[in-house]
């Protein structure tokens, strides 16, 4: 494995920046994951990576070595793309074994049948390396294609969305799965996806990405706890963060310049409203088994928190919403810190 480095790396289609002044350190044996919507610039910088385009400007290094304008094939990565993109005349096994028989590389047989013995144990699919593509489930079509890249060994793994076409329960399973295989192989992985809970369970970092710019890189917790900006906000939490006014809701007092307050589940206080005290309306519940999202009305302004599952709250009820710690956000959207707080992260990490 090895650093992956982009120092103010930009790719123009025509007039549009898909990728703008881009930096990023993918350490060594590092899972990055690129969060963002669709648009943001994230499969384009996995493709410059890769080699499947080139900068316009700015230069990429892997390992050491400048590969800005280098082919694919010099550049020793390994890329698993959404599509599962199967042999579907060949079984398991020879998907597994494919790249490692290419004129490139020519690996011995005997090899070949190590490595891809073990990463078939790794992904769980050693029953069915005799079976052809199509006679696989789409986890199992997808665990092949994602060991066709683990059996490589390469610098780096680029993984575009490889689990978004999957069912929820195979897409928990895999991430588990994924995480445990790159700490057990210490592997250096950039991965892309617009899911939050990809994101937070997998990345050592998350680098948060806007219009081809890296807005902010840190921690999953560093990125939920201390937002650089009202967009990177809300990338993380479920539900939502709710942006709301300051003044709305009592908070203790905005610091100098603050405009919009951001307010998560852990930083509203709720309580059925007595003597007077009501601020906000209870629109519905949604009951989700182990939580229930209350939604809730303040003055002209709709909220969306967490409740109690076993709590009485019923539509119509009068409620007393409080803020407690909330997040604070200028007329730009950059955030404020309140008094006494951690300073506010810089864009690119």
């Amino acid at each position: 494995m090895a650093e992956v480095v982009l120092s103010g790396v930009t790719k123009r289609f025509k007039t549009v920046a898909a990728v703008e002044s881009l930096d990023l350190t993918v350490h060594d044996g590092e899972f990055i994951v690129l969060l963002g919507p669709t648009g943001a610039g994230k499969t384009t910088t996995l493709r410059l990576v890769g080699g499947l385009e080139r900068p316009d400007e700015g230069s990429i290094t892997i390992g050491g070595h400048d590969v800005t304008h280098a082919a694919p094939a010099a550049r020793d990565v390994a890329f698993v793309f959404q599509q599962y993109s199967l042999y579907p005349h060949l079984s398991a096994y020879d998907n597994l074994a494919f790249p490692l028989r290419s004129p490139a590389r020519r690996v011995p047989e005997d090899e070949i049948r190590k490595r891809v013995g073990e990463i078939a144990e790794m992904l769980r699919i050693s029953a069915k390396l005799q079976n052809r593509a199509t006679q696989l489930s789409g986890g199992e079509m997808q665990r092949v294609a994602i060991g066709r890249a683990l059996v490589r060994r390469p610098s780096i793994y680029l993984m575009d969305e490889p689990l978004s076409s999957l069912d929820a329960k195979l897409r928990s399973d895999l991430r588990l799965e994924l995480k445990r295989i790159q700490q057990d192989l210490g592997a250096t992985i950039l991965y892309v996806t617009h899911d939050q809970t990809e994101a937070m369970t997998m990345a050592v970092r998350i680098g948060v990405i806007e219009s081809g710019r890296m807005i902010q890189l840190g921690t999953p917790r560093e990125i939920y706890t201390a937002p650089a900006s009202v967009y990177v906000a809300t990338r993380l939490g479920q539900p939502a963060i709710n942006l709301l006014p300051v003044g709305l809701l009592p908070d203790g007092g905005a610091p100098t310049g603050g405009k919009t307050v951001g307010a998560r589940t852990e930083n509203l206080r709720i309580a059925k409203a007595a003597n007077g005290s009501a601020n906000a309306t209870v629109d519905w519940i949604e009951h989700l088994g182990d939580q229930n999202h209350l939604h809730v009305t303040v003055g002209d302004h709709k909220l969306v928190t967490l409740a109690d599952p076993e709590s009485d709250l019923a539509k119509g009820d009068r409620v007393s919403l409080s803020l407690v710690d909330p997040l604070y956000f200028d007329a730009s959207g950059k955030r404020i810190a309140a008094s006494g707080k951690a300073r506010i992260p810089q864009g690119n990490g």
